[in-house]
């Protein structure tokens, strides 16, 4: 039997997870915010050695175009991490929205269950009956869509042959 109190765990513990993933993005966020950081310095470095470079200086041409080549990394691997934990954190809220949607289902069969139980016989009975006359319903639905296909068939085939049957009246009129 699911009681209240195990309805309230349940969610308690579906929003202390979305609470710990939502931290998590945060985090995550954060530490882009740092990543963000040592671009803008690298960048700052970049500039300098360009100025140097631009100069005349031969000597730190390598270490200038080593530089550029950490900066594009750097921000490579900042979009892949970004895309990600875009993609992580959207999987995460696409799974949790089924699991609660799930376990919301489940309560609710549940509690329907529970509700039948506690109702006195009549009442059962009358479901049941309900139940019954929704199939019934159905088979009378589909019967009825049957003999009115059949009957258009049937209408269809009078009408060419009254069609017939007046050309050969006019036929013979003609003779």
């Amino acid at each position: 039997v699911v009681t209240r109190d195990h309805v309230e765990e349940s969610l308690k513990a579906v929003f202390q997870f979305v609470k710990d993933k939502e931290q998590l993005l945060q985090d995550l966020r954060s530490q882009i915010e740092e990543t963000k950081k040592k671009i803008a310095e690298k960048q700052h470095e970049r500039d300098y050695w360009l100025e140097y470079k631009n100069v005349g200086s031969k000597i730190h041409a390598e270490r200038i175009s080593s530089l550029e080549k950490d900066i594009a990394d750097v921000k490579y691997e900042l979009e892949r991490t970004e895309e990600y934990y875009s993609e992580a954190l959207k999987v995460v809220r696409e799974e949790n929205q089924k699991m609660f949607d799930r376990h919301m289902k489940l309560l609710s069969e549940e509690a329907l269950k529970n509700a039948v139980g506690y109702l006195d016989k009549n009442c059962r009975r009358e479901i049941e009956e309900n139940e019954w006359l929704k199939e019934e319903v159905k088979i009378y639905r589909k019967e009825e869509k049957d003999l009115k296909a059949s009957v258009q068939l049937l209408e269809e085939e009078n009408t060419s042959l009254v069609a017939k049957l007046i050309d050969i009246k006019l036929q013979h009129l003609r003779v």
